[in-house]
């Protein structure tokens, strides 16, 4: 019996002494490597300051600036995109950093210099606006001189409750700068701005067209005429 129990012994001491030699694991890899993947590090670029800025033609644009960072450290970033302080309009800067493997991150900013005119003083273009395609309203609210609350910029269904900043920033030139804003439809930011805008208010009734750039409102053209 002694003799048996010795034998079945031999299999599992062997097992032992077979995985107590095996060679232990290096986790020594070479810089930037973990066994045979390559570490990738990821640029963030984000604005310091406001997102979209506001002032009137003539005053000097001072630039907030952005933090760019690789692996903890600062980075320099490249701008695209100007800002005339002298020329009403609205202008978008992009902020971009990149790393040493191609990989770029990027942020944004909108400016928007208003004409110092007499006539978009007088404006006043608050009201309720109903869209030609499915009769529901948009409501403008001035808030300051060419500015604007617009809630439903969309003339959708699930617009109420969505509300953006609009400037009339030269004459019956309209926009909704790119912003973002709180949209019940998703519970949470969306990015909005339009394009393709024209504003008759000579027009009976007077009408408004657009294009809407946001998540969720296609390319369209939305046309509004007021109530």
């Amino acid at each position: 019996m002694k003799h048996l129990v010795i034998k079945q012994l031999w299999p599992v001491v062997g097992l032992c002494l077979l995985f107590s030699c095996a060679k232990e694991p290096s986790f020594n890899y070479p810089e930037g490597t973990v066994g045979i993947s390559k570490v990738v590090n990821f640029p963030s670029v984000a604005i310091k300051g406001e997102r979209l800025i506001i002032q009137n033609q003539g005053v000097a644009y001072t630039e907030p600036g952005v933090e760019a960072f690789l692996q903890g450290q600062t980075v320099q970033y490249a701008t695209s995109g100007t800002v005339d302080a002298n020329t009403p309009g609205v202008y978008e800067l992009v902020y971009s950093a990149s790393s040493p493997d191609g990989y770029s991150a990027s942020d944004w900013r909108t400016v928007v210099i208003m004409s110092t005119a007499a006539d978009v003083t007088s404006n006043n273009y608050a009201g309720t606006y109903k869209r030609d395609q499915n009769g529901l309203n948009m409501v403008w609210t001035k808030t300051g001189r060419g500015l604007y609350d617009v809630e439903n910029p969309g003339g959708a269904d699930a617009g109420v409750g969505f509300v953006v900043k609009l400037v009339n920033y030269q004459g019956s030139k309209i926009a909704i700068p790119k912003q973002q804003a709180y949209d019940p439809s998703i519970s949470g930011l969306n990015t909005i701005k339009s394009t393709s805008e024209v504003y008759r208010p000579a027009a009976v009734p007077v009408t408004v067209d657009w294009i809407l750039q946001a998540g969720g409102y296609g390319t369209g053209l939305r046309t509004f005429k007021k109530l």
